[in-house]
């Protein structure tokens, strides 16, 4: 191990690096332009139907930006300690070994990763372009394969032209969820007594518990993508610095937006109604400007889905461009191309990949099955801040997390929470989650003799 964080004796030959062109600016664009999807136009009602009261449903959301800032600030420790393309890939085979952070990489090319970009691209052809278009269920497919090919497009010829439309798109939806939340405060009669209106639903007191634990999957799912920002570090400037106050800044920007959002729907209609919403956010603006607000949801909602399936794809060919590097992926994977200096393979292959995904109709249920090993990869990701400190105490730490060791084990005790809390409501689909993550062990070992041979 030497004094970077590098591991060259489990390394594949020298390989070129990624060009360092990324600022504070556009790890915001990443952070906010994926973390924004359409979560928080139609996950609020799911929050509000689990839990019952707004008293309980503004917890969640709150809670859940908690979590996701203490997570963010251990993340921010690793991530300028070690400043390298692949993010928690890389943190997770420095604190735990190559293999724990192969499963990682496995899952996320398996189905977390490919089959985000997937459900993006069907949700922006089939639930949100109808609005505008009307599409047979083949055109619908074209027009998610043809999104994603051309956003891998717009990323395989640049880091940068990745990063611009990134900070392009995040602008725009940043606007115009801020907007949304003014013209309600301004346009629509609404009560702010709706804040505190007491409400049932959320079950028998023993419940509460368990009820706000799967409340909080569903604001955790809107709030995921913060994460994404690690992968690309390997081309951030100066990464040490700017990784952290990027990421921070970005969570809080989002975690700031998501609760004004959530304020203005309980402004318009107490909880038990919008409970019953399967389109709040429309139903919303339609009480804000009339008719025409669903369709001003929708083109904003398409525009975000737009940004995040970007993000994605700027990000995640870094975690597979790192593994081939140690030598456990293919080895093409490393490739950077000579005059874009992107991992253009593994952008490809990211992107072919989610579009069979689309076609297949079976993502849906594979995310469902992975999500829940995702708790415990970034439970496990956090957990080497505690792992790295006892382990490297001489590591250079440009950036303490703030509030060691209470944030980062708050952070772990959420994640098992909500992994145990998963095994007891969904036991199938967990246990199957385990299935496709163990699935990848003997795919391990394959690469790992491969290398050996290799370098023999």
């Amino acid at each position: 191990m030497d004094s970077t964080g590098q591991n060259p004796s489990s390394s594949a030959p020298s390989v070129p690096e990624l060009p360092r062109v990324l600022g504070v600016f556009s790890i915001i664009g990443i952070v906010v332009g994926t973390m924004i999807g359409s979560g928080i136009f139609i996950n609020p009602p799911n929050v509000a139907k689990v839990v019952g009261t707004p008293e309980l449903m503004m917890a969640v959301w709150i809670v859940g930006g908690l979590l996701t800032l203490f997570g963010a600030l251990s993340l921010s420790e690793l991530g300028a300690a070690y400043s390298h393309a692949g993010g928690i890939y890389v943190y997770l085979r420095e604190a735990y070994g190559p293999m724990v952070a192969f499963l990682f990489g496995w899952s996320l090319f398996i189905v977390i990763e490919s089959g985000t970009v997937a459900s993006l691209a069907v949700g922006f052809s089939t639930k949100y372009l109808p609005y505008f278009v009307d599409l047979s269920p083949w055109q619908s497919k074209i027009v998610s394969i043809g999104l994603i090919v051309a956003l891998a497009a717009v990323n395989y010829r640049g880091v940068r032209k990745g990063a611009g439309l990134m900070n392009f798109l995040m602008v725009i939806k940043f606007v115009a969820l801020i907007g949304m939340c003014v013209l309600v405060f301004l346009l629509v009669k609404g009560t702010p007594r709706n804040f505190l209106s007491a409400s049932s639903g959320a079950g028998p007191a023993g419940n509460v518990l368990s009820n706000f634990g799967v409340a909080l999957i569903a604001a955790l799912w809107a709030y995921k993508g913060w994460e994404t920002s690690s992968y690309s570090a390997g081309e951030i400037r100066n990464a040490q610095k700017k990784l952290p106050v990027g990421l921070l800044l970005g969570i809080a920007a989002v975690v700031f937006l998501y609760i004004a959002a959530n304020l203005a729907y309980l402004y318009v209609f107490p909880a038990p109604v919008m409970a019953e919403s399967p389109h709040i956010a429309a139903d919303v603006m339609q009480a804000a400007v009339g008719p025409v607000g669903a369709s001003i949801i929708a083109l904003i909602i398409l525009m975000s889905i737009t940004g995040t399936c970007n993000g994605h794809l700027l990000t995640a060919p870094r975690v597979f461009y790192a593994m081939a590097k140690d030598g456990f992926f293919f080895r093409s994977m490393a490739r950077v191309h000579p005059r874009y200096k992107t991992p253009h393979v593994a952008i490809v292959v990211l992107a072919a990949w989610g579009a069979v995904i689309c076609t297949s109709g079976t993502f849906e249920q594979l995310f469902t099955f992975v999500m829940f090993g995702y708790w415990i990869f970034m439970g496990l990701a956090v957990g080497g801040v505690i792992v790295l400190r006892k382990k490297r105490p001489g590591l250079p730490r440009p950036y303490k997390a703030w509030g060691y060791p209470v944030t980062p084990f708050l952070f772990i005790l959420a994640m098992a929470f909500l992994t145990v809390n998963s095994l007891v409501r969904a036991f199938w689909n967990a246990f199957a989650g385990l299935s496709l993550i163990a699935a990848g062990i003997p795919v391990y070992f394959f690469w790992k003799s491969r290398g050996k041979k290799a370098r023999a």
